[in-house]
């Protein structure tokens, strides 16, 4: 099991570090065309995207806080969340702690640590016991998640920005298709 998930998220955070590292600065900070072509004042960067994920992946936090033994099946969960989160039709507000800066992101900073937090959660998959309860924090709509289900979280959350990124890249003139 921890090998699947150890290839599914080093598949997402790689296609996620590769699409930033193929943009450059002023590429990384430009806002995505609406159908008319002006520029959509609404959506994100893809700066402000990798912001938002590097974020969120201080899940980490609680994935080595407080747990307990979990009384029930320890991906109940997993379903659920893959299915929200891989439905790339729906929208979602993200909680105020993860919402991305609004501020130019600067690609060197935002790599490097984009890299060491993913290596971080790589080395977690890897050498903890993903059975445990996460006591610290509910995920808003699912309430207490195994550190099982939390992976599945932070992965498929991935998955659908880099989804997102790879439509904002596509609509750069200059770029092609970085997804399979």
């Amino acid at each position: 099991m921890k090998r699947k998930f150890f290839t599914e998220f080093s598949n997402a955070f790689e296609t996620l570090i590769l699409m930033l590292t193929y943009l450059d600065q002023d590429q990384l900070n430009t806002k995505p065309k609406s159908t008319s072509g002006t520029e959509n004042e609404d959506a994100l960067t893809s700066g402000q995207i990798g912001d938002h994920l590097y974020k969120s992946y201080s899940v980490l936090e609680t994935l080595n806080g407080k747990t307990s033994p979990a009384n029930r099946p320890i991906d109940a969960k997993a379903i659920g969340i893959r299915e929200t989160f891989l439905d790339f039709n729906s929208k979602m507000k993200s909680p105020e702690f993860i919402v991305p800066t609004q501020e130019l992101v600067a690609k060197d900073y935002l790599l490097t640590n984009l890299k060491e937090r993913t290596d971080e959660i790589l080395e977690f998959v890897r050498t903890k016991d993903l059975s445990l309860l996460c006591l610290d924090f509910e995920l808003p709509n699912a309430g207490t998640l195994t550190r099982l289900e939390w992976l599945h979280f932070i992965s498929v959350h991935t998955q659908r920005h880099n989804y997102q990124l790879q439509n904002l890249i596509d609509s750069l003139p200059t770029k092609q298709s970085l997804l399979p």
